[in-house]
């Protein structure tokens, strides 16, 4: 019942309570100047003054929203409030002992002691609420909770500490920080002492006893994430990390809430630093087409371009089911924007022509794309009727109907491509940047090449975490394998980039992929993250190359050259493209293959148009030739 009144009420108590607290302030003040002994002829001023004061102070606090807030949730921003207000009400007493002829006689210290009692007066009492809800006089919950290490004395650490002061239900006893700052040596934090640095987080789990260890470095780089979790796993401690602030503003984590340390964290990479100007001022007001808008990439790519605020964003797919639930996630994000779901397919030219006479899109992203090696190795046809001639038909419709910027999403699997695949995105590069037509119309072309994104539809990780699941082995194609791999996010983030420097206009943009990664070892260390032991608890079998697959990937070909950009991201790729005359030719007979269905000239055609295509492309290739003769 109490509790109930306090809240229903709580308004008028606390204006009753300052009505109590102000004259006691005030009163002090005259005693502290009269060393406690005010002379009887002072009294009167007292007595005459405080009303003023009463009528300045309840003002004061009520223009500057005092009595609204939440004193269990007290911070730095009430407290410059509060000054603000004591400040404007001693003021205002002032002023009126000055218009009401009192200031002659009025002991002028009183006026700077009464400020200084007020805001330790209304300020402690604020804080004294805050610090008896958060059980501040209560050692640090030493009786219960496991003994916590946090890794990070930072602006997260802080963050998480105060958390865990106010929230009983987190069983946790923070035993110390650890940071690699000589600054922070010895220092505390809420009363949580900085007690080592990374490189003794070891040591310190065998001396301190610890069972568990906080990641508060949610920026950490792979090798920092790499460094920090090793030796947990190796002394079998729990760890956990606190949640990105990407994280936080997308609604995925809380403030406060811990998540485990996944996979993802491992193959970090060092925070891009975004130049967004240029994007926004490409894509603001403007109309934007993404195509493949419903997977991985083009549904990034299409919530990052929603957040430039463009006049319409149309999101084109063939699928419709993830269409429809990409589009239910952008309209929940951005009610109020013109967001356009388009099912239709890219080498429809048909339906290609109508969709671009009706929206008429300043810029294009073409993301839509057959990206399985292995599945295209056996679909070669379908490989080139999307791959090739779906990105001919989008880019010729793109300048035929004035879009100022077309940019192609390309991988690095058509440098020296061994997969069908690869070898039709190589030559959607080509069409991009060297097909005459294009190249003659004021559409801006240029394509991004990148690797492996982590997360995507079909790439290892879900493979991986589908096999744990089902208690399969994981399989892996050879020991020594190795593939580069980005975040969705910060790919799309650097997509969106290069989209906007003006070197990049009619090249490709080549993104720093950072070092490749072991596949076998992202195996291991995605078993050990689930607290299992690799070979041991969970089998990794290797199966041998898929075909069209390589053992490495690249970015470039030792016929390209690259220059460095404005962003030390991104990089352009100087490579020579076929002349007119071969290009040109070579698509009408991968066109007349696609046509008629035949696997074996769309072979041929791809190769002739890549000849530093390799093996095992390189090989069917030379095979169909043969057959044909």
């Amino acid at each position: 019942m109490l509790p109930y009144v306090l809240v229903r009420f709580r308004r008028p108590l606390i204006v009753g309570l300052h009505l109590l607290l102000i004259p006691l302030a005030y009163r002090f003040a005259f005693g502290l100047r009269f060393d406690l002994h005010v002379p009887d002829a002072v009294e009167p001023i007292f007595w005459a003054t405080l009303p003023y004061l009463v009528g300045a102070r309840l003002a004061s606090f009520l223009a500057f929203g005092l009595f609204q807030g939440w004193w269990r949730h007290v911070g730095m921003r009430d407290l410059i409030d509060l000054v603000r207000a004591v400040t404007t009400s001693s003021a205002l007493l002032l002023g009126l002992l000055f218009l009401t002829d009192q200031l002659a006689g009025f002991p002028r210290s009183v006026l700077v002691l009464d400020w200084v009692l007020a805001l330790l007066v209304f300020g402690g009492v604020r804080f004294l609420v805050r610090a008896v809800r958060e059980r501040h006089f209560i050692p640090w919950r030493a009786q219960r909770g496991k003994r916590t290490l946090i890794v990070g004395a930072g602006n997260a650490a802080e963050r998480l500490l105060r958390h865990f002061h106010r929230d009983e239900s987190d069983q946790i006893y923070p035993v110390g920080l650890v940071d690699d700052d000589p600054g922070k040596m010895r220092m505390r934090m809420h009363g949580v002492p900085v007690i080592g640095t990374t490189a003794e987080i070891p040591q310190l789990i065998r001396d301190r006893g610890i069972e568990r260890v906080v990641i508060a470095i949610p920026s950490a780089t792979r090798d920092e994430m790499r460094r920090i979790v090793q030796p947990c796993m190796d002394a079998d401690v729990d760890f956990q990390i606190v949640p990105s602030m990407r994280e936080l503003l997308d609604g995925r984590a809380r403030l406060g809430e811990l998540r485990p340390v996944q996979i993802e964290d491992l193959l970090g990479r060092d925070t891009v630093a975004l130049e967004l100007d240029g994007v926004r001022e490409d894509l603001e007001g403007r109309v934007v087409l993404v195509t493949g808008g419903a997977g991985s990439i083009g549904s990034e790519l299409a919530r990052q371009v929603a957040a430039m605020e463009p006049r319409r964003l149309v999101v084109l797919d063939q699928a419709e089911s993830p269409l429809y639930f990409a589009m239910l996630e952008l309209v929940r994000a951005h009610p109020r924007m013109d967001i356009v779901p388009v099912v239709a397919d890219i080498t429809n030219e048909g339906r290609m022509e109508s969709v671009f006479a009706e929206h008429r899109p300043d810029c294009v992203f073409h993301a839509a794309a057959y990206k399985h090696v292995p599945l295209m190795e056996d679909n070669a046809v379908e490989a080139v009727r999307n791959n090739t001639l779906g990105t001919l038909c989008v880019a010729q419709m793109a300048a035929r109907f004035g879009a100022a910027k077309f940019v192609l999403i390309s991988t690095d699997k058509a440098v020296h491509p061994s997969s069908v695949m690869g070898a039709t995105k190589r030559v959607a590069e080509q069409v991009v940047l060297g097909w005459p037509s294009l190249r003659r119309a004021g559409t801006d072309f240029r394509a991004v090449r990148f690797g492996n994104v982590l997360g995507s539809d079909g790439s290892v990780l879900p493979l991986f975490r589908r096999l744990m699941d089902a208690g399969q082995p994981l399989t892996v194609t050879h020991p020594d394998v190795t593939r580069y791999f980005m975040t969705i996010p910060e790919a799309v983030q650097l997509v969106l980039q290069a989209s906007a420097i003006p070197e990049a206009a009619g090249r490709i943009c080549m993104l720093d992929m950072g070092e490749p990664v072991r596949i076998v070892e992202l195996a291991e260390n995605l078993i050990r993250l689930s607290g299992l032991e690799p070979y041991r608890d969970v089998p990794i079998v290797f199966t041998g190359l898929r075909p069209g697959e390589k053992l490495h990937e690249e970015l470039m070909s030792e016929h390209e050259a690259t220059i460095p950009t404005a962003l030390a991201k991104i990089r352009i790729v100087q490579s020579n493209e076929p002349a007119p005359d071969t290009l040109m030719p070579g698509l009408d007979r991968l066109g007349a293959a696609v046509e008629v269905g035949s696997a074996e000239d769309c072979l041929l055609g791809i190769c002739a148009l890549v000849p530093e295509c390799v093996a095992p492309l390189r090989e069917r290739g030379l095979e169909a030739a043969a057959a044909a003769r």
